[in-house]
């Protein structure tokens, strides 16, 4: 490969700096979702698809940022902390980009762990997401996560 041309914008460099900033920017996202999720913060959870859909377990399909928040309100159990004392580990994050249709997949591991003053710290499920992005003004943001949970071990006291 030779070095970049000075204002080449077709340079295959150039092209690997933006493709790794999009990277980088759904990654984030991603992150930002099991933090969100980890902190109780559930009107931030409806920021987050606002304009996206969420895909339950079961299948359920929620739309948009009332509907999620919602569903999180109704499912999850939250402490006198506010949290639901759960940490998300979210691991092998693969992305893939399609630059030319502002789009993007991504497919990731998660692990949620859960310790309350009753519980010993233990996983209490395992599973992957499979996301959807588009890119609008720039911005990337979630156009659709659907939920696949694998292994289950005591959710009672994280969901209802």
């Amino acid at each position: 490969m030779t070095a970049p041309v000075e204002g080449d914008s077709h340079s295959p460099w150039r092209l690997d700096v933006a493709m790794a900033d999009d990277v980088r920017s759904i990654e984030n996202l991603i992150a930002e979702y099991a933090e969100l999720v980890d902190t109780g913060d559930l009107p931030g959870l409806g920021r987050l698809f606002a304009e996206g859909v969420f895909i339950g377990g079961a299948g359920a399909r929620f739309e948009g940022r009332a509907a999620v928040e919602q569903m999180f309100r109704d499912r999850t159990i939250l402490y006198a902390d506010g949290t639901p004392r759960t940490h998300h580990v979210t691991t092998n994050v693969r992305v893939e980009v399609d630059e030319q249709a502002g789009a993007a997949t991504a497919c990731s591991y998660v692990t949620v762990l859960q310790a309350l003053d009753d519980l010993p710290l233990q996983a209490v499920a395992a599973g992957r997401y499979r996301d959807r992005f588009v890119r609008e003004g720039g911005r990337w943001r979630f156009a659709e996560r659907a939920v696949h949970i694998h292994l289950v071990g005591d959710t009672s006291r994280h969901l209802r």
